[in-house]
């Protein structure tokens, strides 16, 4: 219950920082949602796919912290949470590592067009960084579409799922909004599908037995 009223406390003065453009108030709240996750995430069961989301969690932290912080640190922030999917990517590798071709293919999809509209709106020298970033989220919401359908619990199969589709939107908002039309509403989209997704990430430890059980 602790846990629960610190992210919420966190999550509504962050939202409050954004209405009256406090930018200190902001950067010194906006990690506390997450910091509360990865303090339920120890009630969990421990199992290798707990120690990956707790590293993809503490990497969310920091990329919290550089994307809020005040002057451009975009590329730092962006280099911090590919190392959280990448943490998340190896996760959901943990326990289920079959081909999963339909996954596979809407992952691609998703990505390649998300991609395609970057791009297509000149990206400068962030084209790599973004281009790589996109392959690894793609990856990321490929592997854990994977999971469903296996003997990986159903509950953290269809939670991880949500999440990585909750962060695939997020993160899609963010990159429009910043390089393609940006809107007014698109602070408060971004942060309340990130604190979604990351919350559906995080329950998805709580349902997986002691030893993971690897599907093929």
């Amino acid at each position: 219950m602790g846990w629960l009223i610190l992210a919420l406390m966190g999550a509504v003065t962050f939202i409050y920082g954004l209405t009256v453009h406090a930018t200190l108030l902001c950067l010194l709240v906006k990690p506390l949602p997450v910091l509360a996750l990865l303090g339920w995430l120890h009630d969990a069961p421990a199992s290798d796919y707990r120690r990956w989301i707790s590293l993809g969690l503490i990497f969310s932290l920091l990329g919290d912290v550089l994307l809020a912080w005040p002057g451009d640190l975009f590329v730092f922030g962006l280099g911090a949470f590919l190392v959280a999917h990448l943490a998340y990517l190896k996760a959901y590798l943990s326990d289920c590592r079959r081909l999963a071709v339909l996954p596979l293919l809407i992952a691609c999809g998703v990505g390649t067009l998300l991609l395609g509209i970057l791009i297509a709106n000149d990206l400068g020298p962030l084209l790599v960084p973004v281009i790589i970033y996109g392959v690894a989220i793609s990856t990321m919401l490929w592997r854990a579409l994977a999971r469903l359908g296996t003997d990986v619990p159903k509950r953290s199969a269809w939670l991880a799922a949500a999440g990585a589709l909750a962060f695939v939107f997020s993160d899609s908002v963010i990159g429009i909004d910043r390089f393609v039309a940006p809107f007014h509403a698109a602070p408060y989209v971004i942060i309340l599908s990130y604190w979604l997704g990351q919350w559906a990430i995080t329950a998805s430890a709580f349902d997986l037995k002691k030893q993971n059980h690897r599907t093929l």
